[in-house]
């Protein structure tokens, strides 16, 4: 069974994780290695500027995970 069909993201890790650092490769390679995982983009990005560098946020959320607390 690959993880895309699993109820539950691999290593433990939560259903919905907001990554966020420095707008630059790494941020990048982390975002692609969670797609890669399974997780899906949940909302758009989000970009600001801390007065040195611009930092960076993009929530993923694992398929199946509900979107919303009921």
């Amino acid at each position: 069974m690959s993880h895309t069909e699993s109820n539950a993201p691999p290593g433990g890790l939560p259903a919905y994780r907001l990554l966020t650092g420095p707008d630059d490769a790494a941020f990048c390679k982390r975002v692609s290695e969670a797609l890669a995982m399974g997780y899906r983009l949940y909302g758009s990005p989000a970009a600001t500027f801390n007065g040195e560098r611009v930092i960076v946020a993009q929530a993923v959320l694992w398929p199946g995970a509900s979107h919303a607390a009921d």
